[in-house]
């Protein structure tokens, strides 16, 4: 990723990013359902890094495939890359857990930039305590045996209904998860970052009593003289 969007992305909202993409026609990019574990972090942003499941097959999955230094889940945590985002796909179902505590600290020990399951995570109060933005459903039972089986790394996934490919831009805040196509990642992010502005300078005007009215949108001539006026004086 372009550092300079990296830098962008983590002062942007998911919902600006979200209005971005809907005026390209990309209207199923948030991932729904899913909520951050500690929501005083700051932003989440990589790239994205998939694992897959499926629902497991009994006989396939006994608690002793984990024996396996090549299983599926332990080898997409080993070879998550410093700087990427964890994306899980479990199928929407939290009655299993994707991962625990001990999988998500060693993926942020290995510099990941965070993890997000359209599941669930097990000792998700030991996970909130971390430096480490995390998102999931809610906490779900204390294995991932009886529901799900990893079985893919690294290919295009459905997370909480979102497509996600391997590479997209994962962005989080305090509110969600959103997916970015890696190919229009940069001018999403300059597109946000000019929005935010705009919508501090709103909601600093509108808390001093001014009318929405001809503000947002700024549809009066006077209201852009004003929006003007104010990036220079912040030197925004």
């Amino acid at each position: 990723m372009n550092p300079k969007t990296r830098e962008l992305l983590m002062k942007v909202s998911t919902a600006t990013l979200c209005t971005a993409l809907f005026k390209r026609g990309l209207r199923n990019q948030f991932i729904q359902d899913v909520r951050p574990l500690n929501a005083g972090l700051p932003n989440m942003v990589g790239e994205a890094f998939t694992l897959r499941y499926i629902p497991a097959r009994e006989d396939l999955n006994p608690i002793s495939v984990f024996n396996d230094r090549q299983h599926p889940q332990r080898q997409a945590v080993e070879q998550c890359p410093p700087g990427a985002v964890m994306v899980i796909d479990s199928r929407k179902d939290a009655r299993a857990a994707s991962a625990g505590g001990i999988l998500v600290a060693r993926l942020m020990k290995r510099g990941a930039a965070g993890v997000v399951t359209d599941g669930g995570f097990r000792d998700s109060p030991d996970i909130a305590k971390l430096p480490f933005p995390a998102y999931h459903s809610r906490p779900s039972a204390p294995t991932n045996l009886t529901l799900h089986q990893a079985v893919d790394i690294n290919v295009p996934i459905g997370c909480g209904d979102a497509p996600v490919w391997p590479g997209d831009v994962i962005v989080g805040d305090a509110e969600g998860v959103i997916v970015i196509p890696s190919a229009i990642a940069d001018e999403i992010a300059a597109e946000a970052t000019e929005m935010t502005a705009f919508e501090d300078f709103v909601q600093e005007k509108v808390l001093e009593g001014r009318s929405i009215l001809g503000l947002y949108p700024p549809t009066e001539e006077q209201s852009r003289i004003d929006f003007a006026a104010w990036r220079e004086a912040k030197g925004r």
